[in-house]
């Protein structure tokens, strides 16, 4: 699998209509860069509560299976990233109040890219209940996404297509 290309000038690419630049990558890597699926599907992107997370899950679960439709594979893609890290984000809320993981500021380079950088890693905390409920149902909704038949098939053609191996 290639990495996610950082290097591209995100700011000023459309995606949608350059699919051949898209890398899945690793997880979530890229989910904030991407146009303009980052603009579509942000707005819905909440898990302060079950009842948000719920409402958020089940959104972007559904824009997930309108861009499968459209056979748009990299807005499908963006979409499970977004529930991916749905879970992610609350489980890190769940174990680190506040959701501070690492200590210091992330640096300049590696804005936007996720990963400890070097960084130690803060203790884990007594764990949020409400948090972790909130990446649970957001886990539910991600194995939807990941156990798809039409995401699956889409997600091989891409690599077929446009090489990424």
């Amino acid at each position: 699998m290639q990495e996610f290309d950082y290097d591209l000038d995100y700011k000023t690419l459309d995606l949608r209509t350059q699919p051949e630049l898209y890398r899945v990558g690793r997880g979530e890597q890229g989910v904030l860069l991407v146009e303009p699926y980052k603009s579509e599907i942000l707005p819905h992107w909440r898990f302060a509560t079950p009842d948000i997370a719920t409402k958020s899950s089940e959104t972007i679960y559904q824009m997930f299976l309108d861009y499968l439709a459209a056979d748009d594979f990299v807005g499908a893609d963006m979409a499970r990233k977004f529930i991916q890290m749905g879970y992610t984000r609350a489980r890190r809320y769940a174990n680190h109040k506040g959701g501070k993981k690492y200590k210091g500021p992330v640096p300049d380079d590696k804005k936007g890219q996720s990963g400890a950088h070097g960084r130690e890693e803060l203790p884990r905390q007594q764990e949020d209940p409400i948090k972790a409920e909130s990446a649970r149902i957001f886990k539910l909704t991600w194995d939807k996404c990941r156990d798809n038949e039409d995401y699956l098939k889409q997600k091989a053609e891409h690599h077929k297509r446009y090489k990424e191996a």
